[in-house]
């Protein structure tokens, strides 16, 4: 109203809603509001401003936890090359560019690109941010995460474990990072067959993200898919197969009945209900 819509400062709080509504789970209304902003900039400021840049990498990110890896791939390698054409290597965005490029690539199955990207953007983070940045926090549990999708338990617990030492730490036992970093080191340890650490863990999660984050949340409904699958592998059907039948609608009312989190669930709850109680 007192700015006019094409402000800079007006398209950065367009930005921050588009976020704040990822943020909160509710792509329905981030995405769109992504893809304005991002035409917007792109419009007003240019292809190569700092602030076209960062909200280019945010409509690939939407897109990615919404499952279109179609569109989210081009738009984060898009958003790398810029970033380190106009920002240089080292800049903050582009580390933080290079990381969603590594976690697009794994979401997709291609480990082969993924993890050496990861290994490249921790290694990058630490030297140029510190240890202890937020950003350095994120990138050690997504290489922890890519270990374990390639079945690396070796390096992927250990990995885990200081990830989520690091974030209760640094950003409190409440912050969404460390939320993440405890349902991750969970599936870790149930990756391990170690059902007996897995399945408290995969509890405190569910109960912490419902919490602070509600019942709808994406990440909630991911955590309580994975207590489900937890009490699947300790041979307990009856309190598995609610949990999932439960995530199964949070899933399709929240994301959709195609999105790939949809599909995981629904077919972890047909296996569970073919299984002998």
């Amino acid at each position: 109203r007192v700015l006019g819509g094409d402000h800079p400062d007006t398209l950065v709080s367009r930005g921050n809603l588009a976020y704040a509504y990822e943020a909160a789970g509710d792509l329905g209304r981030a995405i769109p509001l992504h893809e304005a902003t991002l035409a917007d900039c792109t419009r007003v400021l240019g292809g190569d401003h700092p602030s076209t840049l960062v909200s280019r990498g945010n409509l690939a990110g939407a897109y990615r936890a919404a499952g279109d890896l179609g569109r989210a791939i081009p738009l984060h390698e898009q958003a790398l090359a810029d970033s380190v054409r106009v920002l240089g290597g080292d800049h903050p965005e582009t580390l933080t560019c290079r990381g969603n490029l590594a976690s697009a690539y794994q979401a997709a199955g291609d480990l082969g690109r993924a993890i050496p990207l990861h290994e490249a953007t921790l290694a990058d983070c630490t030297r140029v941010l510190g240890g202890d940045h937020p950003s350095t926090l994120v990138s050690r549990g997504n290489l922890a995460g890519a270990y374990r999708a390639a079945g690396d338990l070796g390096r992927a617990i250990p990995l885990h474990e200081q990830a989520l030492a690091d974030s209760v730490r640094v950003l409190g036992g409440d912050h969404p990072e460390t939320l993440t970093c405890r349902g991750n080191l969970a599936s870790a340890y149930q990756a391990a067959g170690d059902l007996g650490r897995a399945i408290p863990l995969h509890e405190q999660a569910l109960a912490v993200r419902q919490r602070v984050l509600g019942g709808d949340h994406p990440d909630t409904l991911v955590s309580r898919g994975n207590l489900a699958s937890a009490y699947q592998a300790a041979g307990d059907l009856g309190r598995a197969i609610p949990l999932y039948e439960q995530a199964l609608a949070g899933f399709v009312r929240v994301l959709g009945a195609d999105h790939p989190q949809t599909k995981i669930v629904r077919g972890n709850l047909a296996d569970a209900r073919q299984q002998p109680q």
